[in-house]
């Protein structure tokens, strides 16, 4: 795999993300009940909330709108300063960096989503994976190679 089948894969598993945050961020926020996608509230029994409005909040932005920026950083590697300081990988761009938290982040937001619903669901087993695959696409050698500073 070269880097730009690497690079390629890595944006569409966030683009991937993204849609799917997007879809259902929109329709907790609009059907804080959970009706539209037919999720009981029952399942926040466990949780601090009472509706889905602030999870459907979170998802929206934190794995809708936050990933297509990080698309963008990904194709363009624009410099942001703020950004850099967050940098844990300072030798690596920020949007590499901002990937494999995204990644990581995805994974613990299915696992607390899991602990907080009791339940596990088939689209928790496909949105954990796919936040095991987007670090693991970052971290392929090639990936970082096009990041690299």
């Amino acid at each position: 795999m070269t880097h730009i089948n690497s690079k390629l894969i890595l944006i569409a598993l966030l683009g991937f993300l993204s849609l799917g945050a997007f879809y259902g961020g929109i329709l907790l926020i609009l059907y804080p009940d959970g009706s539209f996608l037919r999720i009981p509230l029952e399942l926040l029994s466990n949780s601090p909330f009472e509706n889905f409005l602030i999870p459907g909040i979170i998802l929206f932005t934190t794995f809708g709108i936050f990933p297509v920026f990080v698309i963008y950083a990904l194709i363009k590697k624009p410099q942001c300063r703020v950004l850099d300081k967050l940098n844990l990988f300072y030798d690596y761009h920020f949007a590499w960096t901002f990937s494999v938290y995204i990644g990581f982040g995805q994974i613990i937001w299915i696992n607390v989503q899991t602990l907080m619903f009791n339940a596990v669901d088939i689209i928790q087993t496909i949105y954990s994976s796919l936040g095991i695959l987007i670090v693991c696409v970052a971290l392929l050698p090639q990936t970082r190679k096009s990041y690299k500073l």
